[in-house]
């Protein structure tokens, strides 16, 4: 008897292991945190379009900082969006800047749209379509070209500060494009802004005074 009592209790123990095996692994599949999740979410964003990029872009950069004036506002200054992105006022005739002594030696204008350094006196350029005065005859080559050399309509002066360019030019190819695609999509504004001022090159540096003659050497 205790010899079929021993085969019976083996048999029934074994029975029960497989049967333990058999409900853990059906519990364990039909655990939905163990099954990848379907994703079938209609309302799933589409990508950018080059333009809202460019828009994206734009912003981030804080190009409007420099080339959209402020007016004063209700909690004082504030951008002035319907000139959006259009450079300094044309109407806004600057007097001669003031003289500074260092470690001052950068002044702007209420605006932000004028600056005066060493380098002679900028004027945040108008970014909008505009034919006459913007970028309106600008194609995407020439737009580029000026960002990666740092030059005028790509070839001309050169840009001078505040215009962050060096670190502008970072951007990709396609960053650029996207920027100047949004450049395309805003509203034109008509204003001719002033020509920059070059300051002569300090006595000893190339171009200088004395520079001239040591560059002949």
């Amino acid at each position: 008897m205790l010899h079929i009592s021993r085969t019976i209790l083996l048999k029934t123990t074994a029975a029960l292991c497989v049967l333990c095996i058999v409900l853990i692994g059906a519990t364990g599949c039909n655990k939905t945190g163990d099954q990848p999740k379907m994703s079938n979410d209609s309302t799933a964003k589409p990508a950018m379009s080059a333009a809202e990029r460019g828009k994206y872009l734009v912003t981030i950069a804080s190009c409007n900082d420099c080339h959209t004036p402020l007016k004063m506002g209700p909690q004082g200054p504030e951008p002035d969006m319907s000139r959006m992105l259009s450079g300094h006022p044309a109407e806004m005739k600057m007097p001669p800047p003031p003289k500074m002594d260092m470690p001052w030696m950068v002044g702007g204008a209420a605006t932000l749209t004028a600056w005066a350094g060493p380098w002679g006196i900028s004027y945040t350029a108008n970014l909008t379509p505009d034919s006459a005065t913007g970028l309106g005859k600008w194609d995407e080559t020439t737009f580029m070209l000026a960002i990666r050399n740092g030059k005028h309509i790509g070839t001309g002066r050169n840009i001078l500060p505040p215009m962050p360019w060096e670190w502008i030019k970072q951007m990709t190819d396609e960053d650029l494009k996207a920027v100047y695609a949004y450049l395309r999509t805003i509203p034109a504004v008509h204003n001719q802004v002033p020509e920059a001022v070059i300051a002569p090159p300090p006595p000893g540096a190339p171009g200088g005074p004395a520079g001239g003659a040591m560059m002949k050497k």
